[in-house]
């Protein structure tokens, strides 16, 4: 929590003036019970005019100061709040673009998506109203309490001794709202979990008729958040009723004692007067002390998640100095395992990539292809062996001179919202339109990007106002605009024809000439023309050679292409 509090230090004045205006503002507060009591025992009491006037005009003029400082303390504790929360939204956002996939994968997707959201808002809250109300509500009851003890220490006594009984209230339900409100937040990212998910696969789910079937697991998931949220409302609702059932009796006994001394002629009615006033006081501030109470109960629950991501250290780690690559192999894979989640996805692989050469690797699904890709570009760590990349091990390379030599086109197309351009210059600056044109030609893309436009045209976000195949040229074009060491297609032209896939591999394989490129594909077609092939199955290499030598000496490469294209060579 101490680092989640360091983002406040940039409004360390506004954090000290939100809190300095608000006692300012209590100590008017306090002085108007007194006003009122001297207004009621010399001005009404004695049928003297002035005094009453006089003492109205102060009241006046203390609840139009009192509003100032009021507004002046609001205005620096949002401003503070405000701030706090967006520095931690961007920390938050950075952190995540630091961690590995394997961090991400074990976090959540819907659970971070949370954290930047309800989380942050809820600490927000939080600090706004720590700010405002944390020094000022205990300031109010012990001023009020020791105001009273000055006026009469008998009837201050009894209403003394409810506080310390609040206090223990106060605590046990923070003790027990802590975990409730974890428990909700936890609900809530499973439910946000279900709804991206639903989302994300909404033409899958309708095409498949199981739309009922998933709205039940959806009302599932919401009944269990609407349980736990049930189960901490119950929590906080005792509050409220509790505190005006404590105050309200010790009010009727603090009173009573003052009524006994009135008559006495030991306390005059306008003192009885002002303890009343000073216990309503005391009665509002309990009352915000206890919504106070579940808003940083909710705030500390929802900081210390957020903590946890914070101090979340990425299991990447990268080199310090730039490297100098060698010419020789680009890659070089030797006994390379890899596991996700205990379960291993790649044994013992080897496999060798000269610079400059191109170079294939083909397989089933679930075959281990895009694991070595993984594995190469460092998306994640090897379990075993050793993986080499330029003549350097993989793990030593710093994190912006890996990403500048490799670059990788993934299975899924991802294209975000902007302009064209903004898209292909992901990673790339500097670059002319005739340079992006190239490009554009080399992935067979430069047709239908001047029908929309050209390259200024909008992109509308996750490019749905592209197709399948269009967004993975253009991609392919966006990695080809960085002129990469090492050029990694996986199954990058999965949503072609056979047509526009031979002619895409056909240009980039002229305009990548001298780069090194590695392909990852189902397609026979995609890989023939490789100088090497490797033949992947069950997370192993079980073949290497060229088109030739496979489709006479791998059963496994032969019947795949046989069942592409019914054992006819046509590339």
């Amino acid at each position: 929590m101490k680092k989640l509090f360091s983002y406040l230090k940039r409004y360390k004045k506004e954090s000290v003036l939100s809190p300095c205006f608000k006692l300012f503002e209590v100590v008017l507060e306090l002085c108007v019970p007194f006003i009122v009591s001297y207004m009621i025992d010399n001005g009404i009491g004695g049928g003297n005019k002035a005094i009453i006037v006089r003492c109205s005009l102060i009241l006046v003029a203390f609840a139009a100061v009192g509003f100032g400082f009021a507004v002046v303390a609001q205005y620096f504790a949002a401003k503070a709040a405000a701030g706090f929360a967006a520095d931690l939204r961007s920390a938050l956002y950075g952190r995540i673009g630091e961690l590995s996939y394997s961090d991400l994968d074990s976090i959540g997707v819907s659970s971070l998506i949370t954290n930047m959201t309800s989380d942050v808002s809820r600490v927000q809250n939080g600090v706004n109203l720590t700010l405002r109300l944390l020094l000022r509500s205990p300031f109010v009851v012990s001023g009020a309490v020791a105001a009273c003890f000055v006026i009469s220490a008998k009837p201050a006594l009894g209403f003394a001794a409810a506080v310390p009984l609040l206090l223990v209230f106060v605590y046990f339900i923070m003790l027990f709202g802590m975990k409730m409100y974890s428990r909700v937040q936890h609900s809530l990212s499973l439910t946000v979990r279900r709804a991206k998910e639903n989302l994300d696969g909404v033409r899958v789910i309708r095409a498949f008729g199981v739309t009922d079937s998933e709205s039940l697991r959806f009302d599932a998931e919401n009944a269990d958040l609407m349980r736990d949220q049930i189960r901490s409302g119950r929590l906080a609702a005792l509050l409220n009723p509790v505190t005006f059932v404590i105050v309200n009796l010790a009010v009727a006994v603090m009173m009573y004692l003052g009524a006994v001394k009135v008559n006495a002629g030991t306390m005059t009615r306008g003192e009885t007067v002002a303890m009343y006033n000073l216990t309503a006081m005391v009665l509002v501030e309990l009352i915000k002390l206890a919504d106070l109470t579940i808003n940083i109960t909710k705030a500390l629950s929802s900081g210390r998640r957020l903590s946890s991501v914070l101090e979340l250290e990425p299991s990447l780690k990268y080199g310090k100095e730039e490297l100098s690559p060698s010419g020789g192999y680009a890659v070089r894979l030797s006994g390379a395992s890899l596991s996700y989640g205990g379960k291993e996805a790649l044994s013992g692989i080897d496999l060798d990539i000269k610079a400059g050469q191109t170079v294939g690797i083909i397989g089933g699904t679930g075959s281990g292809k895009s694991s070595v890709i993984a594995l190469i570009a460092r998306y994640y760590d090897r379990t075993d062996g050793d993986v080499r990349l330029f003549g350097h091990d993989v793990r030593e390379y710093p994190e912006k001179q890996l990403r500048r030599l490799v670059g990788a086109v993934p299975q899924r197309a991802v294209l975000f919202e902007g302009t064209l351009r903004e898209n292909l210059l992901s990673g790339a600056s500097d670059v002319s339109d005739d340079v992006i044109n190239a490009a554009l030609k080399a992935a067979c893309a430069d047709d239908f990007v001047a029908a929309k436009g050209g390259i200024d045209c909008r992109v509308e976000q996750g490019g749905k106002n592209f197709s399948g195949g269009q967004k993975q040229r253009l991609c392919v074009a966006r990695a080809l605009l960085r002129s990469p060491a090492l050029l990694i297609l996986d199954d990058s032209s999965s949503a072609l024809d056979y047509a526009t896939d031979a002619r895409m591999r056909a240009s980039i394989r002229e305009y990548s000439a001298g780069m090194t490129v590695l392909i990852a594909a189902q397609r026979v077609s995609s890989v023939s023309c490789a100088d090497v092939i490797y033949v992947m199955d069950d997370g192993m290499v079980v073949a290497s050679g060229s088109h030739e030598e496979l489709l006479s000496s791998c059963p496994r490469y032969a019947h795949i292409y046989a069942s592409q294209t019914g054992g006819e060579d046509n590339e």
